[in-house]
């Protein structure tokens, strides 16, 4: 199951993705916000990312106006892999490469459409388990301590 959690910078995008999710099939939460009222972003991307982190969700997907605030708040919570994404080849390439278990996307940056076929390759693109990308994920947990 994954998480989705925006503020009211994503609040349109997050509901278009989330008929999206239900139209593929994809079993998910929504963490919040529920409307375009003002809300702080680390509430949610902590919300979702303690989430991932405790194993409740798989993964999460997080979106505020540009994802620069939700990929920071998130990646202060360890055990999060958290990446920005405005381009298909980078969604591609943190799953495979990073093992990325939050994907964050901007509201305001880009369109809906590439919005949906980033998400769709971040969920269908599996970690990649070679052992040099395997010992990278494993020094990055080691700056969390």
């Amino acid at each position: 199951m994954i998480a989705i959690a925006s503020d009211h910078g994503g609040f349109a995008m997050k509901t278009q993705l989330i008929a999206h999710l239900k139209d593929r099939g994809v079993d998910f939460e929504d963490l919040g916000c529920y409307s375009e009222a003002s809300v702080d972003y680390p509430v949610y991307a902590e919300k979702a990312a303690r989430g991932v982190a405790a194993g409740t969700y798989d993964r999460a997907v997080l979106i505020c106006g540009t994802g620069i605030g939700m990929s920071m708040a998130a990646n202060k919570i360890p055990g999060i892999r958290a990446a920005l994404c405005a381009d298909c080849y980078s969604a591609e390439m943190t799953r495979a490469h990073n093992d990325s278990n939050v994907l964050c996307l901007g509201g305001r940056t880009i369109g809906i459409e590439l919005a949906k076929r980033i998400l769709d390759i971040w969920l269908e693109t599996p970690f990649s388990g070679l052992e040099k990308h395997a010992r990278r994920i494993g020094l990055i947990a080691g700056l969390e301590e």
